[in-house]
């Protein structure tokens, strides 16, 4: 048995199901834990009746250490700030021997089972790199950090549960979406693990974690309906088993914008498009399943002088705006 957890709010509730669908897909024997975020998630969640999951408001999550500095974060660093604690939480409250936290806008092409089996009794904690190519390194990994909190485990085991608390309380204590004094969010805190701890395992396979950051450095194919990537520096083939859809924008003319980093056209058409129209259908079947659900997408709109200033490049530039549909 396979055990995850993710969070999410009505904003992000289609990516949450996407990814989920993705991961039933794919892994026979697992359990998901979810935490709505807000009301109207935790409803639309329960009405469905999802198999293999477990549903947890805020009301039976929230603490007060957490209660205490909620208003003190934005919606997005809130989230970060609870990441560890809902970890924490599922171990804690369902006695599972090991729970791995999953972004909600990963999507699963293979079952995640062959990244956990690289830990081990001396191992057991498990992250994930960022692999930057070069240009995204140059801007992304002092202010991001050499790890990224998308897929992350930890088991019940004290040295294990050690790192999970200290990173637990770091975060209460600071996350903010600003690159402070050596921090930034929950994800800076781990670029110290390997050096300070012995248990920590950093994952090898490089198919777990492909993301817009990083894919520039593999070639990727097809062969028999599976996505596969070779390492072009290495020549190393692997299969891809999940990829991070960070930064993926559904603007209001249709078309979605698919962030800053250089992205083949292969990629877009096998990655993007097919998720961008996971999304879309989501978004619909939420619509007619809830009448309090009013889909998200097409409606986002800059905030702020530097927001502004990148829309305006990416109307004139048109660099990575695609079609929702063509």
């Amino acid at each position: 048995m396979l055990y995850f957890c993710t969070l999410f709010d009505s904003f992000y509730l289609s990516r949450g199901l996407v990814m989920y669908e993705s991961l039933k897909q794919h892994t026979k024997d697992f359990r998901l834990y979810i935490f709505a975020f807000d009301d109207l998630a935790y409803e639309v969640l329960i009405s469905l009746n999802l198999e293999n999951v477990t549903i947890i408001s805020l009301s039976e999550f929230e603490n007060q250490k957490l209660l205490n500095i909620k208003n003190t974060r934005t919606k997005a660093e809130y989230c970060w700030t609870c990441t560890p604690s809902t970890i924490d939480y599922v171990i804690e409250t369902y006695n599972v021997p090991n729970c791995t936290y999953l972004d909600a806008d990963l999507f699963f092409y293979q079952s995640p089972a062959v990244l956990l089996e690289e830990m081990n009794k001396q191992k057991n904690v498990l992250v994930t790199e960022h692999r930057f190519s070069k240009i995204a390194k140059i801007h992304e990994q002092e202010r991001a950090g050499r790890f990224c909190v998308q897929f992350i485990t930890f088991t019940k085991d004290t040295k294990s549960r050690k790192v999970l608390n200290r990173w637990k309380n770091q975060c209460i204590d600071w996350c903010f979406a600003k690159y402070e004094d050596g921090k930034f969010g929950d994800q800076k805190y781990l670029d110290e693990w390997p050096e300070k701890y012995n248990n920590i395992q950093v994952l090898e396979h490089l198919g777990g974690g492909v993301a817009p950051w990083n894919i520039q450095q593999y070639k990727i194919i097809q062969n028999n309906n599976k996505l596969f990537g070779i390492d072009k520096k290495t020549k190393k083939i692997f299969e891809i088993i999940f990829y991070h859809f960070h930064y993926v924008r559904f603007l209001k003319n249709d078309s979605v914008d698919i962030g800053w980093n250089y992205l083949p056209k292969f990629v877009i058409r096998e990655f993007y498009k097919p998720y961008i129209s996971k999304i879309i259908e989501t978004e619909k079947k939420l619509e007619r399943l809830n009448k309090n659900y009013k889909t998200i997408l097409f409606n986002n709109k800059p905030k702020g002088l530097k927001e502004n200033a990148k829309a305006l490049i990416k109307s004139f530039t048109k660099f990575n705006l695609i079609k929702a549909k063509d």
